[in-house]
């Protein structure tokens, strides 16, 4: 529009920088920028890219905090049934059997669950699945282990279940606090996660700050009772083919956790931690983007070269990578 002038004074935000890019055939064919902040062991910002104190959805990375609130609630979970509480599982056969028996453990039945219906997580399992002849099930949705566990902490406290998403939930109110204390800042904006929790934004600062403290929270409490969880049963947490998974299992004490949308936080025993997000959401660049936090965290282990290795095909051959530029 010729001649038409600006009356806001905002400044746009800075453009993030690069931080992986697609390399096929010897050509940059794609670039993915995002933000990342590192944190000291002492706590204290060691390094950052991009903007790392606006705020994001965490997706699924807010799963550990939304664990140690059932506990808070009352509800009594252990080993593998904590884990699957903070789980993005795969769908795997066990996935499945451990939520159908911890909804039976408190007298609840599929039908309450309000997640989505969907098809497993992991695809390898995903086609297993269909080639059984199975469809789309509220259990196989990679959420149900945290759906199942908030149900039954309703029961436990004798709350609504019909109600248990909604924000104002006394369920919701308590992870809400939980989030907000382990971030060390207020919650930003509450959405609606993709399986319809509610979905509370924080900093990445504030959820490297959240993982830091559930790796150093005193033994006994919410906050490392689900961390413990999740590092002694890593598998219930993603699956078998999943690198939160080789990460928890193959870096000792090591806490790990994935969200939709490339977000991604690890916390290390000693207090060092990283979160970072994609700016796009290209789920492919997460893997080189971990493997180079993780280097920079200075850890020396050979699942992080694993990690890392995202081979680009063409052909069904390999002629590329997707490679991190910092």
């Amino acid at each position: 529009m010729s001649g038409a002038a600006r009356t806001d004074s905002a400044v746009p935000p800075a453009t993030p920088p690069v931080l992986a890019e697609v390399v096929r055939s010897g050509l940059v064919e794609s670039r993915h920028r995002g933000s990342l902040v590192l944190l000291a062991a002492d706590g204290s910002v060691e390094s950052a890219l991009g903007d790392p104190a606006v705020p994001v959805f965490p997706r699924s990375s807010n799963k550990p905090m939304q664990a140690a609130g059932v506990l808070g609630a009352g509800l009594d979970l252990t080993g593998e049934r904590l884990a699957l509480a903070a789980a993005s599982h795969s769908g795997e056969i066990f996935h499945r059997d451990l939520v159908r028996k911890m909804l039976d453990e408190h007298g609840l039945t599929a039908a309450r669950l309000q997640c989505p219906p969907d098809l497993p997580l992991d695809p390898v399992e995903a086609e297993t699945y269909l080639a059984a002849g199975a469809v789309r099930d509220r259990v196989a949705m990679n959420c149900s282990g945290k759906h199942t566990a908030m149900l039954a902490a309703c029961v436990r406290a004798g709350w609504p279940l019909d109600s248990y998403l909604d924000p104002g939930h006394p369920l919701q109110r308590i992870i809400r606090s939980v989030v907000e204390e382990a971030a060390g800042e207020p919650v930003a904006a509450v959405g609606t996660d993709g399986c319809g929790a509610p979905l509370l934004a924080i900093t990445l600062t504030g959820l490297a700050r959240a993982f830091r403290s559930f790796v150093l929270a005193a033994p006994g409490s919410a906050e490392r009772r689900v961390a413990d969880a999740m590092r002694a049963h890593p598998e219930y947490v993603a699956g078998t083919r999943r690198p939160d998974t080789w990460l928890m299992r193959e870096v000792p004490g090591a806490l790990s956790k994935m969200g939709a949308e490339a977000v991604q936080a690890v916390a290390l025993p000693d207090g060092r931690a990283v979160a970072f997000k994609i700016e796009d959401g290209g789920g492919r660049a997460l893997r080189p983007v971990l493997a180079r936090a993780l280097e920079l965290l200075g850890v020396d282990a050979p699942v992080v070269s694993r990690i890392g290795r995202v081979p680009v095909t063409g052909g069904g051959r390999e002629v590329g990578e997707v490679r991190v530029v910092f």
